[in-house]
Protein backbone atom coordinates (compact mmCIF):
# COMPACT_ATOMS: atom_id res chain seq x y z
CA UNK A 1 0.00 0.00 0.00
CA UNK A 2 1.47 3.63 -1.08
CA UNK A 3 1.09 6.18 1.46
CA UNK A 4 0.64 4.20 4.66
CA UNK A 5 3.96 6.33 5.68
CA UNK A 6 3.48 9.47 3.65
CA UNK A 7 5.72 12.31 5.07
CA UNK A 8 7.07 10.38 7.11
CA UNK A 9 10.80 10.44 8.15
CA UNK A 10 12.27 7.20 8.89
CA UNK A 11 16.09 6.17 9.98
CA UNK A 12 16.61 2.59 9.42
CA UNK A 13 19.79 1.55 10.31
CA UNK A 14 21.20 -1.96 8.44
CA UNK A 15 19.35 -0.83 5.50
CA UNK A 16 22.13 -1.86 2.72
CA UNK A 17 21.57 -5.90 3.14
CA UNK A 18 19.22 -9.06 4.01
CA UNK A 19 15.52 -7.50 5.84
CA UNK A 20 17.42 -4.43 5.96
CA UNK A 21 17.42 -3.66 2.38
CA UNK A 22 13.57 -4.54 2.23
CA UNK A 23 12.73 -2.34 4.92
CA UNK A 24 14.10 0.39 3.13
CA UNK A 25 12.79 -0.33 -0.26
CA UNK A 26 9.29 -0.76 1.33
CA UNK A 27 9.37 2.31 3.20
CA UNK A 28 10.28 4.27 -0.14
CA UNK A 29 7.60 2.79 -2.13
CA UNK A 30 5.26 3.26 1.35
CA UNK A 31 6.24 7.25 1.38
CA UNK A 32 6.44 8.48 -1.68
CA UNK A 33 5.26 5.34 -4.29
CA UNK A 34 8.55 4.48 -5.80
CA UNK A 35 10.36 7.80 -5.57
CA UNK A 36 11.25 8.10 -1.95
CA UNK A 37 13.94 10.52 -0.94
CA UNK A 38 16.71 8.40 0.76
CA UNK A 39 19.99 9.27 2.10
CA UNK A 40 22.50 6.50 2.52
CA UNK A 41 25.15 6.40 5.00
CA UNK A 42 27.99 3.90 6.30
CA UNK A 43 28.62 3.99 9.59
CA UNK A 44 29.01 2.03 12.55
CA UNK A 45 26.59 3.14 14.74
CA UNK A 46 27.25 1.14 17.86
CA UNK A 47 29.66 4.14 17.94
CA UNK A 48 28.70 7.39 19.82
CA UNK A 49 29.69 9.49 17.51
CA UNK A 50 28.58 7.46 14.49
CA UNK A 51 25.20 6.96 15.81
CA UNK A 52 24.90 10.82 16.44
CA UNK A 53 26.21 11.70 12.70
CA UNK A 54 23.33 9.89 11.67
CA UNK A 55 20.49 11.43 13.85
CA UNK A 56 22.06 14.50 12.84
CA UNK A 57 22.34 14.21 9.09
CA UNK A 58 18.45 13.11 8.86
CA UNK A 59 17.78 16.33 11.58
CA UNK A 60 19.47 18.12 8.63
CA UNK A 61 18.42 17.04 5.70
CA UNK A 62 14.31 16.62 7.19
CA UNK A 63 14.04 18.69 9.68
CA UNK A 64 12.43 15.76 12.18
CA UNK A 65 12.57 11.99 13.08
CA UNK A 66 9.69 10.05 12.76
CA UNK A 67 10.23 6.54 12.62
CA UNK A 68 13.74 4.81 14.13
CA UNK A 69 14.38 0.94 12.38
CA UNK A 70 16.82 -0.71 14.76
CA UNK A 71 17.67 -3.51 12.20
CA UNK A 72 22.13 -3.43 12.25
CA UNK A 73 22.96 -6.91 13.65
CA UNK A 74 25.43 -9.79 13.42
CA UNK A 75 24.77 -13.23 13.15
CA UNK A 76 28.84 -14.63 13.40
CA UNK A 77 29.04 -17.91 14.89
CA UNK A 78 27.51 -21.97 14.95
CA UNK A 79 29.69 -22.95 18.05
CA UNK A 80 29.05 -24.57 21.50
CA UNK A 81 29.07 -21.66 24.13
CA UNK A 82 32.07 -23.27 26.05
CA UNK A 83 33.92 -22.48 22.70
CA UNK A 84 32.63 -19.73 21.54
CA UNK A 85 35.51 -16.63 20.59
CA UNK A 86 35.50 -13.64 23.19
CA UNK A 87 35.92 -11.22 19.99
CA UNK A 88 33.00 -12.65 18.85
CA UNK A 89 31.01 -12.27 21.57
CA UNK A 90 32.13 -8.59 22.17
CA UNK A 91 31.55 -7.65 18.55
CA UNK A 92 28.14 -9.39 18.89
CA UNK A 93 26.93 -7.24 22.30
CA UNK A 94 28.48 -4.41 20.21
CA UNK A 95 26.89 -4.39 17.37
CA UNK A 96 23.71 -5.99 18.50
CA UNK A 97 22.87 -4.41 21.91
CA UNK A 98 24.96 -1.17 21.95
CA UNK A 99 23.95 -0.01 18.43
CA UNK A 100 20.49 -0.23 18.98
CA UNK A 101 20.12 1.74 22.68
CA UNK A 102 22.33 3.90 20.95
CA UNK A 103 20.25 4.95 18.33
CA UNK A 104 17.49 5.21 20.72
CA UNK A 105 18.99 7.24 23.01
CA UNK A 106 19.75 10.13 20.59
CA UNK A 107 16.51 9.56 18.78
CA UNK A 108 13.99 9.69 21.54
CA UNK A 109 14.05 13.21 22.26
CA UNK A 110 13.03 14.03 18.87
CA UNK A 111 10.63 10.97 18.54
CA UNK A 112 9.12 12.98 21.14
CA UNK A 113 7.97 15.96 19.39
CA UNK A 114 6.25 14.26 16.52
CA UNK A 115 4.86 11.28 18.75
CA UNK A 116 6.56 9.24 16.55
CA UNK A 117 8.13 5.31 17.28
CA UNK A 118 10.92 2.68 17.30
CA UNK A 119 10.51 -0.64 15.92
CA UNK A 120 13.39 -2.92 16.75
CA UNK A 121 14.61 -6.23 15.36
CA UNK A 122 14.06 -9.31 17.50
CA UNK A 123 14.16 -12.57 16.61
CA UNK A 124 12.11 -16.07 17.89
CA UNK A 125 15.79 -16.82 19.40
CA UNK A 126 15.06 -14.08 21.75
CA UNK A 127 11.82 -15.99 22.97
CA UNK A 128 12.97 -19.71 22.78
CA UNK A 129 17.06 -19.04 22.50
CA UNK A 130 19.43 -20.25 20.10
CA UNK A 131 21.97 -23.66 20.13
CA UNK A 132 25.05 -23.03 19.06
CA UNK A 133 24.75 -19.40 18.99
CA UNK A 134 23.55 -19.26 22.63
CA UNK A 135 25.28 -15.46 22.49
CA UNK A 136 22.80 -14.19 19.29
CA UNK A 137 19.72 -15.27 21.63
CA UNK A 138 20.47 -13.63 24.77
CA UNK A 139 20.96 -10.46 22.39
CA UNK A 140 17.53 -10.73 21.26
CA UNK A 141 15.82 -11.29 24.35
CA UNK A 142 17.64 -8.50 25.61
CA UNK A 143 16.34 -5.92 22.72
CA UNK A 144 12.50 -7.54 23.72
CA UNK A 145 13.22 -6.32 27.03
CA UNK A 146 14.88 -3.28 26.24
CA UNK A 147 11.87 -2.27 23.72
CA UNK A 148 8.95 -3.29 26.40
CA UNK A 149 10.71 -0.68 28.87
CA UNK A 150 10.83 1.66 25.94
CA UNK A 151 7.56 1.58 25.45
CA UNK A 152 6.01 1.96 28.88
CA UNK A 153 8.62 4.83 29.57
CA UNK A 154 8.06 6.57 26.41
CA UNK A 155 4.32 6.27 25.87
CA UNK A 156 3.52 9.53 28.19
CA UNK A 157 5.22 11.38 25.05
CA UNK A 158 3.12 9.31 22.47
CA UNK A 159 5.90 7.48 21.52
CA UNK A 160 5.37 3.51 20.57
CA UNK A 161 8.16 1.26 20.54
CA UNK A 162 7.75 -2.21 19.23
CA UNK A 163 10.30 -5.17 18.18
CA UNK A 164 9.58 -7.97 15.02
CA UNK A 165 10.87 -10.75 15.69
CA UNK A 166 11.22 -13.09 12.45
CA UNK A 167 12.23 -16.60 11.91
CA UNK A 168 14.27 -18.35 9.69
CA UNK A 169 14.39 -16.20 6.87
CA UNK A 170 15.77 -16.02 2.87
CA UNK A 171 19.23 -13.75 4.15
CA UNK A 172 22.76 -14.53 4.26
CA UNK A 173 22.14 -15.62 7.96
CA UNK A 174 20.26 -18.98 6.90
CA UNK A 175 22.76 -20.04 3.99
CA UNK A 176 25.50 -22.71 4.89
CA UNK A 177 27.19 -21.08 1.71
CA UNK A 178 26.99 -17.73 3.14
CA UNK A 179 26.93 -18.11 6.76
CA UNK A 180 27.95 -19.63 9.54
CA UNK A 181 25.39 -22.18 9.62
CA UNK A 182 26.19 -25.70 8.49
CA UNK A 183 24.05 -28.31 6.52
CA UNK A 184 22.53 -30.07 9.39
CA UNK A 185 21.33 -26.68 11.23
CA UNK A 186 20.07 -25.15 7.92
CA UNK A 187 18.15 -28.81 7.51
CA UNK A 188 16.72 -28.34 11.18
CA UNK A 189 16.08 -25.10 10.58
CA UNK A 190 13.60 -25.18 8.10
CA UNK A 191 12.28 -28.91 9.79
CA UNK A 192 11.20 -26.94 12.45
CA UNK A 193 9.50 -24.37 10.79
CA UNK A 194 5.06 -25.61 10.30
CA UNK A 195 5.07 -23.55 7.06
CA UNK A 196 8.42 -25.47 5.66
CA UNK A 197 9.88 -22.94 4.46
CA UNK A 198 12.25 -19.62 4.81
CA UNK A 199 10.15 -15.95 4.94
CA UNK A 200 11.17 -13.56 2.51
CA UNK A 201 12.70 -10.47 3.35
CA UNK A 202 9.84 -8.04 1.97
CA UNK A 203 7.59 -10.73 4.23
CA UNK A 204 9.30 -8.99 7.35
CA UNK A 205 9.38 -5.53 6.02
CA UNK A 206 5.75 -5.49 5.60
CA UNK A 207 5.34 -6.27 9.28
CA UNK A 208 7.63 -3.28 9.76
CA UNK A 209 5.99 -1.27 7.40
CA UNK A 210 2.61 -1.67 9.41
CA UNK A 211 3.85 -1.43 12.92
CA UNK A 212 5.48 2.02 11.87
CA UNK A 213 2.80 2.97 10.32
CA UNK A 214 -0.32 5.34 12.19
CA UNK A 215 -2.54 2.40 11.23
CA UNK A 216 -0.63 0.21 14.04
CA UNK A 217 -1.41 3.69 16.94
CA UNK A 218 -2.80 1.17 19.98
CA UNK A 219 0.61 -1.10 19.50
CA UNK A 220 3.25 -0.78 21.50
CA UNK A 221 5.49 -2.78 23.62
CA UNK A 222 4.62 -5.77 20.97
CA UNK A 223 6.87 -8.65 20.48
CA UNK A 224 4.88 -9.24 16.37
CA UNK A 225 6.60 -12.65 15.61
CA UNK A 226 7.03 -13.40 11.45
CA UNK A 227 8.59 -17.09 11.54
CA UNK A 228 6.60 -19.12 10.18
CA UNK A 229 5.31 -20.99 12.96
CA UNK A 230 8.85 -22.16 14.74
CA UNK A 231 7.79 -20.55 17.94
CA UNK A 232 4.90 -23.02 18.40
CA UNK A 233 6.21 -25.89 16.55
CA UNK A 234 7.33 -29.17 18.48
CA UNK A 235 9.37 -31.31 15.97
CA UNK A 236 10.01 -31.77 12.81
CA UNK A 237 6.73 -30.79 11.58
CA UNK A 238 7.76 -28.79 8.62
CA UNK A 239 8.18 -32.24 6.78
CA UNK A 240 4.62 -33.14 6.74
CA UNK A 241 4.22 -30.35 4.11
CA UNK A 242 3.71 -30.67 0.42
CA UNK A 243 6.42 -29.51 -1.59
CA UNK A 244 4.03 -27.54 -3.59
CA UNK A 245 3.53 -25.17 -0.43
CA UNK A 246 7.10 -24.71 0.25
CA UNK A 247 7.75 -22.30 -2.15
CA UNK A 248 8.79 -18.82 -1.29
CA UNK A 249 5.82 -16.02 -2.21
CA UNK A 250 7.48 -14.06 -5.37
CA UNK A 251 7.30 -10.03 -4.20
CA UNK A 252 7.23 -6.84 -5.37
CA UNK A 253 10.55 -5.47 -4.18
CA UNK A 254 13.80 -5.67 -6.62
CA UNK A 255 16.28 -6.90 -4.02
CA UNK A 256 19.36 -6.94 -4.86
CA UNK A 257 21.36 -7.25 -1.66
CA UNK A 258 19.20 -10.24 0.08
CA UNK A 259 21.63 -12.74 0.83
CA UNK A 260 25.11 -10.11 1.00
CA UNK A 261 24.90 -9.73 4.68
CA UNK A 262 27.37 -11.64 5.72
CA UNK A 263 30.29 -10.46 2.83
CA UNK A 264 32.99 -8.93 4.15
CA UNK A 265 32.67 -10.26 7.53
CA UNK A 266 34.98 -13.42 9.36
CA UNK A 267 32.12 -16.06 10.82
CA UNK A 268 32.46 -19.76 12.62
CA UNK A 269 31.91 -22.68 12.17
CA UNK A 270 33.44 -24.78 15.41
CA UNK A 271 32.60 -28.40 15.61
CA UNK A 272 31.81 -29.54 19.94
CA UNK A 273 35.11 -31.42 21.00
CA UNK A 274 33.13 -34.73 21.42
CA UNK A 275 31.76 -34.63 18.34
CA UNK A 276 34.49 -33.17 16.45
CA UNK A 277 36.67 -35.88 18.01
CA UNK A 278 34.48 -39.02 17.41
CA UNK A 279 34.78 -38.28 13.84
CA UNK A 280 38.85 -38.75 13.44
Amino acid sequence: MTGRLESKVAIITGGGTGIGEAIAHKFARSIRGNGGDAIPKAGDVSDENSAWACIELALTRFKRIDILINNAGVFLDNVMTEDYPLEDFDRTIRMNIRSAFMMTRFALPHLQKTRGNIVSAGSESGMIGLAQNTVYGGTKGWMHAFMRGVAVEQARYGVRANCVCPGPIDTAWTHKETGPMDKEMETMLIQATPLARRGTPEEVANVYTFLASDEASYVTGALWVVDGGTTIAKGPVGDMVPKSLRKEPKGVLELKHQRDGLRNKQTHRIKAKEEAGSRK
